[in-house]
This record gives structure tokens, C-alpha cells and sequence, in this order.
């Protein structure tokens, strides 16, 4: 199974404020959706809160140590161990953590790959904070820029970045 990282992430790695997204960019939202679409996504409970109901066609995993009243289709674990071992037996090829950053910072260096918007700004007020990503491990294969625009006020560039293999 292929572990992704999906985000969003200003320059000085801010991915929210006030438990929300720190910008609107519908095209960001867009290929967010495209990544994670008909797949699982594991997210803290604060992230679920933020999102504010469970992501359409999607397997929503809501990670909390305390027990939340969650809708239907939404399913709770403990830990994420607990939760890997049950989507193992689910037999996906793949899961997407879509946050936060306390999520994150455990997880980066067991994914496979992230996707990261690189939100081309930088926010002093952020509250919540993607981990700086290694070079030493991670690579960028792919990018694709987005300049600003009338329905994006920040410009951005997806990016996709797989680890450096190890001799």
C-alpha cells in the first residue's frame, strides 16, 4: 500500500490558521480532490473539524485519542498503527494523510510520496505548520505552476516528491 501525503503549504510551511486554510484556491481544491478521490484519508480530529462533515467518496479515518460523536462513514482510531492495521485489511493501494500538522510531523519520513501546494506566500501569523521537507531524503519529480489570477490571488505550484532511494 502506497502512503501519500496530500497538503498545502505556504512558503515558511504555514498550513493553517485558526483552525482553517489559510487561502481559497479553488484549483488547489480541485487537484486536492483528484489526488484523493475513492481513496482512504487519515486526518486528526481537528482537521475533520475544520473540514466540517466527511469528504464525499472517500473512506474519512478520524484519528483521536478521546471518543468523538462522528457521522456515519466516518471511522475512528486511537492511534495510526490501528489504523493502518485495519485499512491493510481493506486491501487499498493506497492512503492519503491529509493532515494536521502534528499528523504530518509523525508521518513524513514513512510515506511513500507528498503532493504538495506550494502556497507562494508567507504568513506570520501561521498556527499550524507542515514539517520542513529533507532533501537528503525526498526528491522533487514533478512540478507545475500556477501564476495568480482572477480566481486565485496567490500564485502556487503543485508538487510531488518521492524519496531518494538508499543504497
Amino acid at each position: 500500500m502506497t502512503l501519500t501525503i496530500v497538503v498545502a503549504a505556504s512558503e515558511n510551511n504555514v498550513i493553517g490558521i485558526n483552525n482553517n486554510l489559510p487561502w481559497h484556491l479553488p484549483d488547489d481544491l480541485k487537484f486536492f480532490k483528484k489526488i484523493t478521490l475513492g481513496k482512504p484519508v487519515i486526518m486528526g480530529r481537528k482537521t475533520f473539524e475544520s473540514l466540517g462533515r466527511p469528504l464525499p467518496n472517500r473512506l474519512n479515518i478520524v484519528l483521536s485519542r478521546s471518543q468523538q460523536s462522528l457521522p456515519e462513514g466516518v471511522i475512528q482510531f486511537r492511534n495510526y498503527e490501528a489504523a493502518i492495521a485495519y485499512i491493510q485489511t481493506q486491501n487499498c493501494e493506497e492512503l492519503c494523510v491529509i493532515g494536521g500538522g502534528v499528523l504530518f510531523a509523525e508521518l513524513i519520513n514513512s510515506v511513500d510520496q507528498i503532493f504538495l501546494t506550494r502556497v507562494h506566500t508567507i504568513l506570520a501569523n501561521g498556527e499550524v505548520f507542515f514539517p520542513t521537507i529533507d532533501q537528503n531524503i525526498w526528491e522533487k519529480v514533478w512540478e507545475e505552476h500556477h501564476p495568480e489570477d482572477d480566481k486565485h490571488a496567490i500564485s502556487f505550484s503543485f508538487q510531488r516528491y518521492t524519496k531518494i532511494p538508499t543504497n
